[in-house]
């Protein structure tokens, strides 16, 4: 376990550099964290004779990645980022990738702010569009998942979000202190087995929308319990003890906002089947 112990120090984030601009692997894992939601959408698309056509799974990809975009970073400066007040002060440098003349990149994404700009970037298109909501809603639960697989890995890759100090034979160092590699937890339980839950579930939903509304508390349950081995963010710490972090307060909200909605539409949707 030693090299394993130590990739860190034999890894290099760089993938390749661009006319002289750096490429990193968090940069690559995020694309084809994109490109295999799309892929995947469109497989089910076909796999399960759902009412949408190409184009219009494309048109409703760009609405849904602007709103991503915009709402992972702006969720980011209003919740985490320590330099909110100079952001909503000058907010042409929210997404501003140069300090000091240099290139590092966006950095700084928040999930749950992302959560909310794709909600509203699919409610515009749905507006717009006229394309069931809850359809659009289902499609997205069954396509992310594995997608959010390579973000977690790209976390890992840019040693970001990292795991709490820990003793663990399969520990990390970072900063020469061993700690989980809990991204690549989140990856497993985030990714595949909230992907296996709602795949498997999918052909069972009671009514549109229903898929969205699980996989809102699977994340959220599993996001929650990830958090007990993530390091919380260094600029807020906990915010109850020793356990309770900013992420997964908002997880828990997450699952239990969509169990309610969840109970209450399924308990319509029985009410009206009588």
């Amino acid at each position: 376990m030693e090299f394993w112990n130590h990739i860190y120090e034999h890894f290099n984030p760089i993938a390749f550099n661009l006319f002289s601009i750096p490429v990193h692997w968090y940069g690559l894992m995020y694309v084809l964290a994109l490109l295999s939601a799309l892929l995947i959408a469109k497989w089910i698309v076909k796999k399960d004779n759902i009412a949408i056509s190409k184009e219009q799974l494309d048109d409703y990809f760009i609405y849904a990645e602007i709103g991503v975009i915009l709402g992972a970073r702006l969720g980011y400066v209003l919740f985490y980022d320590t330099h909110t007040m100079y952001y909503l002060t000058q907010p042409w440098q929210i997404f501003n990738p140069f300090i000091d003349g240099q290139f590092v990149g966006i950095r700084g994404m928040s999930f749950h702010g992302a959560i909310v700009g794709f909600l509203i970037g699919s409610y515009l298109y749905y507006r717009k569009h006229g394309i069931p909501f809850g359809l659009l809603m289902d499609l997205v639960a069954v396509s992310v998942p594995l997608g959010y697989v390579f973000g977690r890995i790209g976390n890992f890759l840019n040693q970001e979000l990292v795991g709490r100090a820990t003793d663990v034979p399969w520990g990390i160092y970072v900063y020469d202190t061993l700690r989980h590699p809990s991204q690549l937890y989140e990856a497993f339980i985030e990714g595949f087995v909230v992907f296996a839950i709602i795949y498997l579930y999918r052909k069972r939903k009671a009514f549109e929308g229903e898929l969205i509304l699980i996989y809102g508390v699977a994340y959220g349950l599993g996001r929650a319990f990830v958090e007990f081995y993530r390091a919380p963010d260094a600029q807020i710490g906990y915010l109850i003890g020793q356990w309770m972090t900013l992420g997964m307060a908002l997880s828990l909200a997450m699952a239990i906002v969509s169990a309610i909605i969840w109970i209450v539409l399924r308990s319509q949707n029985s009410m009206q089947k009588v």
